[in-house]
């Protein structure tokens, strides 16, 4: 059991219910601007790192360490840090992330060295993983009706897919106009209004879980993940056979057995199975690996096509996703009336196929595309499907779950959307990195062999999001859940 967040700091009880519900959406805009802030920083830095590795003396697999540490760090942390939200209280989880996060980001900003500013990204990546979580949680004990709560996660789950979108362009646009120093300082002024608004909107705290903290199971987990995903960083850059990442799979399976194992035994468990027996959060959480996958790898490959192929600087680059960040805004606000009326299940399979339909229309791009005629319709299109499948996803994976397991919802699905992206990059990447030697040792051209090689990975991406629309097809419904149910 919880007990009730108070909208406002001092809130009695003659306040008008209608005050109460424009703070509680009020509250809702902070915790998504601080969640907005945790998913823009896995791609803001994308565009940035060429000029940030002449400046600091960084190679080529140096920089690609920049991106590692905080994947690494928030994907690894992220199921602690939603119990450690469900133990400790989610306000107050939430605050120590949020803090943490605009701490490391000043870190990064001020960094003079390689190592100083891998180290600040690793702190980046840890406080997220406390945010986060705390964050998705506060959400669901302040919308408790199924109706208010499908509209506010429309709103998170199209803050998910902005984010990423959003990275790119401010990437660009901060890069050229401040220096790459900005990606990381933008960070500062938003999260201090974050600490100062939260307290003022949600004065107590929820009820904390009561019991002890399962550290075995903690460890165990995050030394599996941290295995995982460290293993698909390593194929980025040795390739699939190299020993390093063959032993860092092997670890995550084998440490992944023993979780299981510890958590089945557990008294007081750090993810109790049971959980999955909520076939809407499993549901939420396949689908959700699937959608990262091809989201992260999309929007690498896309920035990649337009400045190496077609010769856009950083800014242009950004500027020209525009679009598909509209897109998503637009989708976000609409998707929630959607599944109240049609079901989340029809709305995330539309939603997927929609964003396999914007792939494939981007696959037959050419080395020379014509933005106009060739990339606004898929790009708009990709858009559209994004956002409706991160805030139906999003939806599934919160559905009917107990305010004492929030937190864990929470990390689960922040886990698994990490997951998938660093797994999406991995082996999209190496096809698309083969499919493009291939050319050129037919004779293309530079330009003809990476956009054949970036075709393999938007098709590739294409099939991740009919493999989603397919499992939610054959999935079995749950019996629980806002509209999880509704075919």
């Amino acid at each position: 059991m919880t007990t009730t967040i108070s909208a406002v700091q001092g809130t009695s009880p003659r306040s008008s219910r209608s005050s109460r519900s424009s703070r509680r959406w009020l509250a809702l805009s902070i915790l998504a601007l601080a969640q907005f802030l945790v998913v823009l920083d896995a791609s803001i830095v994308n565009i940035a790192l060429p000029v940030l590795g002449q400046q600091l003396g960084m190679d080529t697999v140096a920089l690609a360490w920049v991106i590692t540490a905080y994947v690494l760090a928030f994907g690894g942390l992220l199921l602690l840090g939603g119990r450690l939200a469900d133990r400790y209280g989610h306000r107050r989880v939430f605050l120590v992330g949020t803090a943490g996060f605009v701490a490391a980001s000043a870190f990064a900003g001020l960094s003079f060295s390689a190592e100083m500013l891998l180290a600040a990204r690793a702190l980046q990546g840890a406080s997220a993983a406390l945010l986060a979580p705390a964050a998705l949680a506060l959400l669901t004990h302040l919308f408790p009706e199924v109706k208010e709560r499908t509209k506010a996660l429309g709103v998170w789950g199209g803050v998910a897919g902005i984010g990423s979108a959003a990275g790119v362009l401010l990437g660009g646009v901060l890069t050229a106009t401040l220096g790459w120093q900005s990606v990381f300082f933008v960070n500062v002024p938003v999260g201090v209004v974050v600490l100062v608004a939260i307290p003022l909107l949600i004065s107590r705290d929820t009820a904390r879980v009561q019991g002890r903290l399962d550290l075995t199971g903690a460890v165990t987990v995050t030394a599996a993940l941290i295995s995982l995903v460290g293993g698909f960083s390593a194929v980025e850059q040795l390739g699939f056979l190299h020993p390093l990442p063959l032993v860092l799979f092997v670890t995550a399976l084998l440490l992944g057995a023993a979780f299981i194992t510890i958590e089945s035994r557990a008294a007081e468990p750090l993810v109790p199975l049971s959980v999955f027996r909520n076939r809407d959060l499993a549901l939420g959480n396949v689908v959700m690996l699937l959608a990262g996958a091809a989201m992260v790898a999309l929007f690498f490959a896309l920035s990649v096509y337009m400045q190496a192929v077609l010769g856009y600087d950083a800014l242009t680059a950004g500027l020209s996703q525009l679009q598909l960040a509209g897109a998503l805004v637009v989708v976000a606000g609409v998707v929630p009336a959607l599944i109240a009326r049609l079901g989340t299940r029809r709305v995330l399979f539309g939603s997927l196929l929609m964003l396999a339909g914007g792939l494939v229309w981007l696959a037959a791009a050419p080395s020379d595309a014509v933005f106009l005629t060739q990339l606004l319709g898929p790009t708009l299109l990709i858009g559209v499907g994004l956002g409706g499948a991160f805030v139906a996803t999003t939806q599934l994976a919160v559905a009917g779950v107990e305010g004492g397991e929030a937190g864990l919802a929470g990390g689960l699905i922040n886990t698994s959307q990490q997951i998938g992206g660093a797994v999406g990059l991995a082996v999209l990447g190496t096809i698309a990195g083969l499919r493009t030697a291939e050319l050129e040792n037919a004779g293309a051209t530079a330009a003809h062999a990476l956009t054949g090689g970036f075709s393999w990975l938007f098709l590739g991406a294409a099939a991740l999001a009919v493999v989603g629309a397919g499992v939610v097809a054959v999935w079995r419904k749950g019996a629980s859940g806002a509209g999880g149910g509704r075919a």
